[in-house]
């Protein structure tokens, strides 16, 4: 009957027909978003609380949810996500790493629940070289080029061997390295306003 069927436009001046669902049609009647929202399980109480941070895959947050960008809002406004964040701003999570709290393990004492802390430097050696792995004047040792004018700013601090046969200087220490990212994808994290 025409009541199971909803119009939807496939392109400029036209239009087809679909066959709506009960759910559809129950999800059409509600009179507000906070009725969809109760109705699809994600209004209050629902598994996912005000507040939670959730990555989301795009740039805009579906409606009713809120970027965690550190802005500031009202208790009027959103008078659940106040008791979750009594500051009244969201955590400002653009390009941050979520850690589990330390909550008495011990691993990471001294921290307050949405405090910030900043990043550490973890450093190691590359331990694949054999040692000969670079070489002032030849390309026999694996790395490419003539010292240039550019690279002496490298040499300071380096172990350096002169090689009478070669008539260049090998050096003989180990890469060093620094790393402070680990692998990652980018989500924009958003939670859940009311």
């Amino acid at each position: 009957t025409a009541a199971d069927r909803l119009p939807y436009f496939t392109g400029a001046d036209r239009a087809e027909l679909a066959t709506l669902t009960a759910i559809g049609r129950a999800i059409i009647a509600k009179g507000s978003i906070k009725d969809v929202l109760n109705y699809l399980g994600l209004g209050e109480g629902s598994a996912l609380p005000v507040g939670v941070p959730v990555p989301w895959p795009t740039a805009t947050p579906p409606a009713g949810w809120l970027q965690c960008n550190g802005a500031t809002f009202t208790k009027e406004q959103y008078p659940v996500l106040a008791r979750v964040y009594p500051t009244l701003r969201l955590p400002d999570l653009r390009g941050e790493f979520i850690r589990g709290w330390d909550g008495g393990r011990k691993v990471d004492t001294g921290r307050a629940l949405l405090s910030f802390q900043e990043g550490t430097i973890v450093s190691g050696f590359d331990d694949n070289d054999t040692g000969d792995i670079s070489s002032l004047g030849s390309t026999q040792y694996g790395f490419g080029d003539a010292l240039t004018s550019n690279q002496l700013g490298v040499l300071n601090g380096k172990k350096w061997i002169f090689d009478a046969s070669s008539k260049g200087a090998q050096r003989y220490d180990w890469w060093a390295y620094v790393s402070a990212r680990p692998r990652n994808i980018a989500f924009n994290y958003i939670v859940r306003a009311a």
